[in-house]
């Protein structure tokens, strides 16, 4: 393992506890200008995300109906009803977005893969990075806020479904998570700098609660509007 990914996991509560949970469950709120641009409702209604941390799932408790929840991995999004029954699902999701832009509408079932597959990035962080097929490698570090960051470039393999394959994480001197950048492949490939806040510890486990996501200007600092998504979490507990 890099030796700075070393450091920054056990910064985060060590590898080898993560890896004694199955699951991770949190309350999650979303609010941002995203959802607008692809012609869907957003509220800022609570609900329950559980993620598996080690398989690629992730399920949102409710999903557009009271009685409806989502269910994503990589190579299916299913909405089920109350009673498990299946109200849509969709094989191969990554495919719909073939041709999209930043301002392409997107259907229940696309919402449910990108919303299933940016939290289980999100919540799995920095400890995803140590997964197998991922390629680590530091790059020049940035000074930012008054801070020197050193950054983490990672190379997704085809078989983790997230934003793009390259994408930058940024560690502060207490080697947690500051920020974090790459581009929205389904939505056209624009790029996006998500900046993160308010860390909590939970059974060990060290990760931000305040998640804030902006477009990336040409100097790659983002720009203050509009804040395309509010990511915070609460009630964070692991099984």
């Amino acid at each position: 393992m890099n030796e700075l990914l070393s450091s920054i996991i056990e910064a985060h509560g060590g590898f080898e506890r993560w890896r004694g949970f199955e699951r991770l469950q949190a309350t999650i709120v979303f609010d941002g200008t995203l959802w607008g641009m692809k012609n869907l409702a957003q509220d800022q209604d609570p609900r329950e995300a559980t993620i598996w941390l080690q398989q690629q799932r992730c399920t949102l408790v409710p999903f557009g109906d009271p009685d409806w929840y989502s269910d994503f991995t990589p190579d299916r999004v299913v909405i089920f009803g109350r009673d498990g029954g299946v109200i849509a699902d969709r094989d191969n999701p990554r495919a719909s977005f073939a041709g999209h832009d930043k301002k392409t509408p997107w259907d229940p079932l696309d919402l449910a893969y990108v919303e299933g597959y940016a939290l289980w990035t999100y919540l799995n962080t920095p400890f995803l990075l140590a997964m197998e097929g991922v390629e680590v490698s530091e790059v020049e570090s940035r000074i930012e806020a008054g801070e020197t960051w050193r950054v983490l470039r990672a190379r997704f393999p085809e078989m983790i479904a997230t934003h793009s394959a390259v994408q930058d994480f940024f560690f502060g001197a207490d080697l947690r998570l500051r920020r974090h950048d790459y581009r929205i492949d389904v939505a056209g490939g624009f790029e996006a700098a998500h900046l993160v806040h308010d860390y909590v510890e939970a059974d060990g486990i060290l990760f931000p609660t305040r998640r804030r996501v902006y477009l990336r200007g040409p100097d790659s600092r983002p720009a203050p509007y509009p804040l395309l998504v509010a990511i915070d979490i609460r009630d964070v507990r692991f099984s």
